[in-house]
């Protein structure tokens, strides 16, 4: 089976929205800071290395960023590398709206995303790469689905936009197998999953009385919330 792969720039609060520049990604209210990677390049950042330019891999995109892709890179010059890798590409559309799609070796996955992209992944074939597509990392995550995650965190709060993992996400543990840092301090990593989440606890003796109580009160709290939910 071969492995589906996410590779996303995000800011140190999880905004991915509109990283390469102002007329990217406005979606969604008021984001004005699209661009926001821009001062932090330098020649360490290899994004062939992370899967961002698709070598030797079919692209997994969503609707949103096949628009933005399709509206770019095929209108770049000749000698552009990474243009003429991703034009290349076959390429894997998830979109409920579009029909038809014009970038060259483009095709629509059919009906829900979720056992095409299973489908996808059980054929013979080069691994699957997702670029930016928001959305459909977060739909893929839920369903257990993606099997590495590059990272690159750019030393940034960006305050509010579309996030990478949203409130949605299913818990999973993820395991580092390599990080470099950036000379302008972009921090460059790579997971992959590791199963579930093994909770633990660092308490070594039994809980004080006020904890008890601590405890029982954020309890009775619970509930009231709970409550007041169901009854609105």
């Amino acid at each position: 089976m071969r492995r589906l792969i996410a590779s996303t720039f995000a800011s140190l609060d999880g905004v991915m929205q509109a990283p390469g520049g102002p007329e990217e990604d406005s979606s969604g209210g008021s984001f004005a800071l699209g661009g926001w990677t821009f001062a932090y390049w330098d020649e360490s950042m290899d994004t062939a290395a992370s899967g961002f330019e698709g070598r030797d891999r079919e692209l997994v995109l969503g609707r949103r960023t096949y628009e933005i892709f399709e509206a770019y890179w095929p209108y770049q010059p000749d000698d552009n590398r990474i243009a003429r890798t991703l034009n290349a590409a076959k390429k894997h559309v998830a979109s409920r709206t579009l029909t038809a799609l014009d970038w060259n070796n483009s095709t629509l996955l059919v009906g829900d995303v979720v056992p095409a992209i299973a489908a996808l992944k059980a054929q013979a074939g080069p691994d699957l790469q997702i670029i930016g597509s928001g959305n459909l990392i977060q739909t893929l995550q839920g369903a257990s689905l993606i099997d590495e995650y590059n990272v690159w965190i750019f030393p940034v709060v960006l305050g509010h936009g579309k996030r990478l993992f949203g409130e949605g996400a299913r818990p999973a543990a993820l395991r580092l197998v390599r990080s470099q840092v950036s000379a302008t301090g972009v921090v460059m990593s790579t997971y992959v999953s590791s199963g579930d989440i093994q909770p633990g606890s660092f308490a070594g003796t039994e809980p004080s009385a006020k904890e008890l109580v601590r405890r029982e009160k954020f309890a009775r709290e619970a509930l009231r919330v709970s409550r007041a939910g169901r009854s609105q």
